[in-house]
């Protein structure tokens, strides 16, 4: 611990000018997120004339009628045109509140609050909790425009949406709700392990961060979903039974298997497990079941379980938390720096003695640009592990003896193209803007795979 400490402690002497120098930190602030926003814009034009296409890629062909393409091109030409308009909108709000010392309102505000009820501002972390949702309340309200026309205009044309004004405003004061009562005691007990533990706070924190992942794993499914949807057991018949079966023979620790009513808000589909390592359980949209036949199911899930197989989950937890480690091992410079926070607004004597929460926000603004680094980099991670769960479901014939899974690349490749059918997914793609944007290969990068996973397959019995 001694060792960790001191190496610690050198990061911080090197960045000690952070404290000292009058550095214009809003202008670098406001200058990398408009880098970041127009990097994203330039991406978007980049992928933009491909929806003009009047032709699908030639391995997807012979898979898309000529009306499906011409709805998915129409649908993604459409998302592009609100996602341009949303990010240059959110960032000009962003620069206008940064510009006119809205956050430093918001601790006041929030302040002058508590001041009302008897709290002085020696309760740090009480007004700490009232800044967070104040600045998130006021600030999201002027892109509320901005959600209710995708839900209601965009989604609705194409035919996805089936969110009620009644749902959509239900779920949103649940998300409020569910916020209050899980973040208000989260960022209490954060911000009590930096006053108790000082400068040391690191791994303290790293060890609470990570406790509270595993509490959430079994909250979430038990508490917070089921004020959003409802969780069923999944119906005896040919899927429950080919599920069971799988999980069975990979000796996966399927606890329960579920069919979530994902209808209720949206055509879309997908499946997913959850859990602990000793109890999983699987969640699976009834729309997956209306859309695909039972075996094009278990494919999807055999990938799903590709990734329980080869530890994907953990490893990218690994990534996290080196990822929340490094960011921790940087804040303490940044903690106690006044003149970071006179250079966004805050009189002297908040600055004298920088809040914490005040210090984490403006520091994780400051790292904006490295972050879209780091997201391009993850988004590799990710894709790789989308490659390695593809070929896991190609080759479990060869994993489990089972000549039965000796087809499952090519229902695996048929339930793709039916999720891309029926979800009017893009099919043209700029390799630049997947791979700044894309947690996953494009269908077409897929399919190719599949189809050299099972050539390769062939090749070693012959």
């Amino acid at each position: 611990m001694d060792f960790l400490h001191s190496n610690l402690a050198a990061i911080q002497h090197k960045l000690a000018f952070v404290a000292i120098e009058p550095i214009n930190w809003k202008l670098y602030v406001q200058s990398f997120s408009w880098g970041v926003t127009l990097w994203e814009c330039y991406l978007l034009l980049r992928q933009y004339p491909l929806y003009s296409k009047k032709e699908p890629p030639p391995a997807l062909a012979p898979h898309l009628g000529a009306d499906v393409f011409e709805k998915s091109q129409k649908y993604g030409k459409e998302k592009a045109q609100v996602a341009l308009f949303s990010k240059l909108y959110s960032q000009v709000l962003d620069s206008l509140l940064l510009q006119f010392g809205f956050y430093a309102w918001c601790w006041d505000a929030s302040g002058r609050i508590l001041g009302r009820v008897g709290y002085g501002s020696e309760y740090e972390i009480l007004q700490s909790i009232g800044f967070s949702f104040l600045l998130y309340f006021v600030s999201s309200l002027p892109t509320l425009p901005l959600s209710i026309y995708s839900t209601f205009v965009l989604e609705e044309r194409h035919g996805f949406n089936k969110t009620t004004p009644g749902l959509f405003v239900a779920d949103m004061l649940k998300s409020w709700a569910v916020g209050i009562v899980f973040g208000s005691p989260f960022l209490a007990a954060f911000l009590y392990i930096f006053k108790w533990a000082g400068d040391r706070f690191v791994p303290w924190l790293m060890a609470f961060m990570l406790s509270f992942q595993m509490i959430m794993v079994f909250l979430y499914p038990t508490v917070i979903q089921p004020l959003f949807n409802t969780l069923t057991p999944l119906k005896d018949g040919e899927l429950r039974n080919r599920v069971e079966s799988l999980a069975g023979k990979l000796k996966f620790p399927l606890k329960h298997l579920y069919e979530i009513d994902g209808s209720k808000r949206s055509s879309h589909s997908n499946a997913y497990f959850f859990g602990l390592p000793w109890s999983k359980h699987i969640v699976i949209f009834d729309t997956l079941m209306e859309q695909s036949s039972p075996p094009e199911v278990e494919a999807v899930l055999a990938h799903e379980l590709g990734h329980w197989y080869y530890f994907h989950p953990t490893k990218m937890m690994v990534v996290s938390q080196f990822h929340i480690f490094t960011i921790l091992a940087l804040f303490p410079a940044f903690l106690h720096a006044p003149p970071l926070l006179r250079s966004f607004d805050f009189p002297k004597a908040v600055s004298a003695q920088p809040p914490t929460i005040v210090a984490f926000l403006i520091f994780q603004m400051i790292l904006t640009p490295l972050e879209a680094v780091i997201s391009i980099g993850m988004n590799g991670l990710s894709r790789r592990f989308e490659w390695e769960a593809d070929r896991f479901a190609c080759e479990l014939q060869d994993t489990l003896g089972e000549e039965e899974m000796k087809d499952m690349g090519e229902r695996l490749g048929r339930a793709l193209i039916t999720l891309h059918v029926k979800n009017l997914s893009t099919v043209w793609v700029d390799w630049l803007y997947s791979a700044y944007h894309h947690s996953h290969p494009t269908l077409t990068e897929r399919l190719k795979g599949l189809e050299t996973y099972q050539a390769s397959r062939e090749k070693k019995k012959d």
